[in-house]
């Protein structure tokens, strides 16, 4: 039921209140690394309503070609309920949901670990998000600490559609006021991450479409260890401010040039493109070689953001493959699983950086410095992804 309420006019009445200088709030979000208790649970703000054309700009947007994102009688015919959610725009989603909470403070995000997708998304599904404090490490007074976080989101029926993983890099309070932080007391709501997780899958009928997806990318046109190198590129422009909007990621590194410039170091300057997105982007370019025949998109791992990106860089990206085998089961018949470890760089094209750093492309970062090999300063990204791929039969 509804009803009428009547209410008074509204009266002009700032002149008439005096300012109280001694009465200032200043709320301010995130958390610094003292404000991290392992086993927290933070029940994200917000939640988010998939919309069908959301779901379709997004994936034209970062130029995905598997046609489960773009073509609703495609999806139907393989079997979904419908239009699917890039994998993509649910990360996206579901992290930026938790920025507000867990790493709005934070001063870089140090890598992705073991992200699965559980569940489609279709439109009008409501996803929200919680995190979860795994460990906080502290290394020295006036030195930043590390802190582990786990991630679900969940939609409306409390099924977790996407769990993970990350590591994020946050300095200590020092003489700054304190956040919110939870009361030690407060009972921590569920946190139901999955172990030994299941897929939930559609029946997939006898007969899959065909001749909408490319030619090069069915399970057997892959070959463990083949270098694949992606055709273009992608300049960034300052679209991705309101992109970063889009998706609800509130960190102000990504979008308040005042707050940027006051940083120090490489984070200096123009805002940093959102670390999301440059991931979007590289798999969208990916798309056409590698995941147009791709049914599910399993998850990824050892993702890194290993330099930052600003508007007006370009960034390219290649894929290697790492492992090709039979899906579990009955799907083995249909479908295969393969492996790529995904490599972005920025202001050179990806032929141009195969050439220029070879092999070195591929080594993760972190690890160069035992190796005693330099860094590569135009690669932005790295990381693990595992794709079940139709075979042609």
């Amino acid at each position: 039921m509804s009803q009428a309420i009547r209410f008074r006019a509204q009266p002009e009445l700032a002149k008439e209140v005096k300012v109280d200088l001694a009465s200032i709030r200043c709320p301010h979000y995130g958390r610094y690394l003292e404000e991290f208790v392992p086993g927290q649970v933070f029940v994200h703000p917000r939640g988010f309503t998939f919309l069908a054309a959301q779901m379709e700009a997004f994936a034209r947007t970062y130029m995905q070609c598997n046609p489960l994102y773009l073509n609703e009688e495609f999806a139907r015919a393989s079997g979904f309920c419908g239009l699917v959610a890039s994998p993509q725009m649910v990360f996206n989603v579901v992290l930026s949901l938790g920025v507000q909470n867990d790493s709005e403070k934070a001063m870089a995000n140090l890598g992705y670990y073991d992200a699965q997708y559980l569940r489609p998304v279709y439109a009008l599904d409501t996803i929200r998000s919680l995190t979860k404090v795994i460990d906080r490490k502290e290394r020295g007074a006036g030195k930043p600490g590390i802190v582990t976080i786990r991630t679900l989101g969940i939609n409306q029926n409390d099924e977790v559609v996407l769990q993970y993983e990350r590591k994020i890099m946050v300095a200590g309070q020092g003489d700054r006021p304190a956040t919110t932080p939870l009361p030690p007391s407060a009972v921590m709501p569920a946190f139901p991450w999955v172990k030994d997780a299941e897929v939930l899958l559609p029946d997939f009928p006898t007969e899959l479409p065909s001749r909408l997806t490319g030619p090069n990318s069915w399970f057997e046109d892959f070959t463990v260890g083949e270098v694949i190198v992606h055709a273009n590129g992608r300049t960034i422009t300052d679209e991705h401010l309101p992109l970063t909007y889009a998706v609800g990621n509130t960190h102000p590194l990504h979008f308040d040039r005042i707050f940027s410039a006051g940083l120090s170091g490489k984070m200096s300057g123009d805002p940093i493109v959102y670390g999301g997105l440059v991931f979007a982007w590289l798999e969208g370019l990916a798309s056409r070689d590698v995941s147009e025949n791709s049914f599910w998109e399993l998850g990824f791992t050892e993702g890194y953001h290993t330099q930052p990106s600003v508007s007006g860089d370009t960034v390219a990206a290649l894929s290697r493959v790492l492992a090709a085998e039979d899906a579990p089961g009955e799907l083995g018949a249909r479908f295969g699983l393969v492996s790529f470890q995904l490599i972005g760089v920025k202001n050179i094209s990806a032929s141009s950086a195969l050439a220029k750093y070879g092999e070195d492309l591929f080594i993760k970062e972190n690890d160069k410095k035992e190796m005693g090999k330099e860094k590569i300063d135009q690669k932005i990204f790295e990381i693990e992804r595992r794709l079940l791929i139709r075979k042609r039969g």
